[in-house]
């Protein structure tokens, strides 16, 4: 915030040029790195989708006219939050996209 010399007010204060201050460690907390994605993809391809995924991939497969209702329901019962049942939703989402196209592409 800029000073502008006067002894009260809003932005009181000896005039002075802001400093660009560096970025803390703390704010690149729970960022994903490299090396975490590539063994989370490994392990997500060697193990596959665990029964309760299944059962959300089934669903999306199915569908019907409140699927995306259903599927989140059924994840926020699992993993106990809002935001961690639509992040599930959409992971689970993008790998049945990936399959389709994958298969469309073998096809």
């Amino acid at each position: 915030m800029a000073r502008n010399g006067l002894a009260k007010g809003a932005n009181s204060g000896f005039v002075t040029e802001q400093r660009e201050r560096a970025a803390r460690p703390s704010r690149s907390k729970g960022k994903l790195g490299k090396r975490t994605a590539l063994c989370r993809e490994i392990a997500r391809e060697v193990a596959g989708l665990s029964p309760y995924e299944r059962r959300i991939l089934d669903m999306i497969k199915t569908g019907g006219s409140a699927a995306d209702k259903r599927i989140y329901k059924f994840a926020k019962r699992r993993l106990g939050s809002h935001k961690r049942a639509v992040a599930k939703r959409e992971d689970i989402k993008s790998i049945n996209s990936k399959m389709r196209a994958k298969q469309a592409g073998a096809n």
